[in-house]
């Protein structure tokens, strides 16, 4: 329920028919779990769905989450980054947000500062549409399997994009789903 695995060389286009069967896939589990969250269920399935949503939103715009099956979303693309060999997906999940340039509370200051307009539009498939975009860019793969700094300068400003864009529609589907409970 974590990811959604796009052809590599594809489109990006998602299409839940191949890309989500039977809505086992990230993009499934966001639309069920908000389902849930905006239902009359009990409060404890509520707050299950609650967590879930967060989480997923979360994880399906972190590029590595829709990206390619044939290498488990980077977790088989070994790298060597800040000094110790790990796998992309680890980088995107953990080690540029704790590497950032002035630490955490300067990259959540420019996730706050970031002004790019964003469709806060509850469309789950469009949202990992967008992670597979940023994962089949030229240069999102690091040659060599080694992340310099120049890997940082040139993607810093899309995790800043990714996680403004991910809170932003979260409120969104949070207002929507609690306004009426």
């Amino acid at each position: 329920m974590h990811y959604l695995n796009f052809p590599r060389g594809g489109s990006c286009k998602y299409d839940p028919e191949q890309s989500c069967v039977k809505g086992s896939c990230v993009v499934g589990a966001i639309e069920r779990q908000t389902a849930v969250l905006a239902s009359n269920a009990p409060d404890e399935a509520r707050l299950k769905a609650l967590k879930y949503v967060v989480h997923f939103v979360a994880d399906v715009h972190q590029p590595l989450h829709a990206s390619f099956a044939d290498d488990k979303g980077g977790n088989t693309y070994q790298v060597l980054a800040f000094g110790r060999g790990t796998n992309l997906h680890s980088v995107w999940d953990t080690a540029i947000i704790a590497h950032w340039p002035g630490g955490e509370s300067a990259l959540r200051a420019a996730v706050g500062a970031e002004k790019s307009a964003v469709d806060a539009s509850f469309v789950p498939g469009k949202w990992a549409e967008e992670s597979c975009l940023v994962v089949s860019a030229d240069g999102f793969y690091p040659t060599g399997h080694k992340l310099d700094d120049a890997y940082g300068q040139r993607w810093g400003a899309t995790l800043v994009q990714r996680m403004a864009a991910a809170s932003r529609r979260l409120a969104a589907v949070l207002n929507q789903s609690l306004a009426n409970p």
